[in-house]
């Protein structure tokens, strides 16, 4: 085995990512969002009974929290601003002058500890109000109610962040809340109404972006995708179109309108035969296709292995009418989390990208690898040594390298997530972070791979035998 030196540009944006109903805490928050609610009204179907009400308490650490960052050698960081803290009248979109001091605060800390700050606007957390009163996403009034959102925000803080998203993984609001039920409201089989709301939330984004461009501001919007590609069974006809159909849905649903302002043809006239498009008119399809991203974040943990369906095409619509899972023999596995490690689909992604969408510039704003137990691992001194995670983050890194080498227009990787935060129903069941947090004290200290990070920071690179990475 001879390793060679994995080499990243000099400017790479080497960072993480979290969000914050994830981290904050629910301190001082104008309003309640969707899973504040469900956490009190159902807290059983939290891992632990753990809720965001603390969280990882980045309300009150986050300067120490940057202070680390730094230490870890970041020099990017992404998190979201919540509607529920901004905004005190959601109706007009009339900031909370104390949420507002919140964020300043925050914006001024990273800069001092010089990491680069990309904000998010929506990261899963509706406003309680608005999904009861109009429904949620499937409203075009709450649309419009989150465009002036967007707006209070790039007011209050578009001349100190350059770098913004609108939304992080759209799709998972459909597909989690109105398709198979794992996020609040958790609905299962409302194939129309997920159909209805993927245009919503794509109206939404493409209305934010309209009032960032309107304001003249000196940066940039994106928007974070999770992309994962779908993988066919086998080269059969069947197989093949149930991984077009995958990919259509849950991939290119969203990419194509932030990229190209489009929906693809292809699903448009599936949804139409089937009597569940959305409803739109001319105006709406129009802010769509003016209103495309300057930039794409890709979340990336595990590919989508897909056959044949054999679901039969009975009660509502849904997309398992065209695909079904497969269960690949043989497939490396997370244990803790239930997912595939498949590294070289990170390759497969920043080539799609590359040849598929103009090679629009775009960054990995999410990969990790959640461990249960990690207390396990602890060192003599208390330290978590994580070389598992340090294995995942290069064999993922070699692969996206190789992307670029190649031409792939990536210029940063952030890895989920900086310090342990909470993860949805899943509380702190499995931790992500480079830096532990201990929820008795909400303590904080390095793992080895927040020492790995400085590393390869410093460096630009790291050592590896790239033998592995091969077609």
């Amino acid at each position: 085995m001879k390793k060679q030196k994995v080499q990243f540009p000099d400017d790479f944006w080497w960072g993480a990512a979290t969000s914050g109903p994830q981290s904050e805490g629910w301190f001082n928050k104008r309003h309640e969002n969707v899973m504040d609610y469900w956490y009190r009204v159902q807290r059983n179907d939290f891992f632990n009974g753990v809720g965001p009400d603390v969280a990882s308490d980045f309300y009150h650490k986050y300067k120490e929290d940057f202070a680390l960052m730094k230490q870890v050698g970041m020099n990017s960081f992404r998190t979201s601003i919540q509607w529920t803290r901004l905004i005190k009248d959601l109706e007009t979109g009339e900031p909370d002058p104390e949420g507002v001091q919140f964020y300043k605060d925050v914006i001024a800390e990273a800069k001092k500890n010089g990491i680069t700050l990309v904000m998010n606007l929506h990261h899963f957390d509706m406003p309680i109000e608005l999904l009861e009163k109009y429904g949620g996403w499937e409203s075009k009034h709450v649309v419009d109610l989150f465009a002036k959102f967007a707006k209070t925000a790039f007011e209050c803080f578009g001349d100190d962040v350059r770098y913004w998203t609108t939304f992080n993984e759209p799709m998972v609001i459909p597909e989690a809340g109105y398709l198979y039920g794992f996020h609040y409201p958790k609905l299962i089989g409302k194939g129309k109404e997920a159909v209805q709301i993927i245009f919503n939330i794509n109206l939404a984004s493409a209305k934010a972006i309209e009032t960032y461009r309107s304001m003249k501001l000196d940066g940039e919007i994106g928007i974070i995708l999770n992309l994962t590609p779908a993988y066919p069974r086998s080269e059969s006809k069947e197989d093949l179109e149930a991984a077009r159909f995958a990919d259509d849905f849950f991939n290119k649903a969203f990419l194509d309108p932030a990229v190209y302002g489009t929906f693809p043809p292809a699903l448009v006239d599936l949804l139409k035969k089937d009597n569940v498009l959305w409803q739109t008119d001319e105006k709406e399809l129009d802010t769509i296709k003016r209103n495309t991203v300057d930039f794409l974040g890709v979340n990336y943990y595990h590919p989508k292995r897909v056959k044949a369906p054999e679901t039969k095409r009975e009660g509502n619509w849904m997309p398992d009418w065209y695909f079904s899972e497969y269960d690949m023999p043989g497939k490396r596995m997370n244990p803790y989390r239930g997912w595939e490690i498949f590294p070289k689909a990170i390759y497969d992604i920043a080539k799609n990208v590359q040849n598929d969408y103009g090679n629009i510039k775009w960054f990995i704003s999410e990969n990790g690898m959640g461990v249960e137990g990690e207390e396990k691992y602890r060192d003599e001194n208390g330290h978590i040594e994580d070389d598992y995670r340090i294995d995942f983050y290069e064999e993922h890194l070699a692969w996206l390298n190789k992307a670029m080498q190649e031409g792939s227009n990536c210029f940063g990787y952030q890895a989920w997530t900086a310090f342990d935060c909470w993860s949805w129903n899943n509380a702190y069941k499995n931790r992500y972070g480079f830096i532990a947090v201990d929820l008795n004290d909400q303590s904080r200290t390095i793992k080895k791979s927040g020492r790995w990070l400085k590393d390869v920071a410093d460096n630009h690179g790291f050592e590896y035998d790239l033998d592995l990475v091969q077609e």
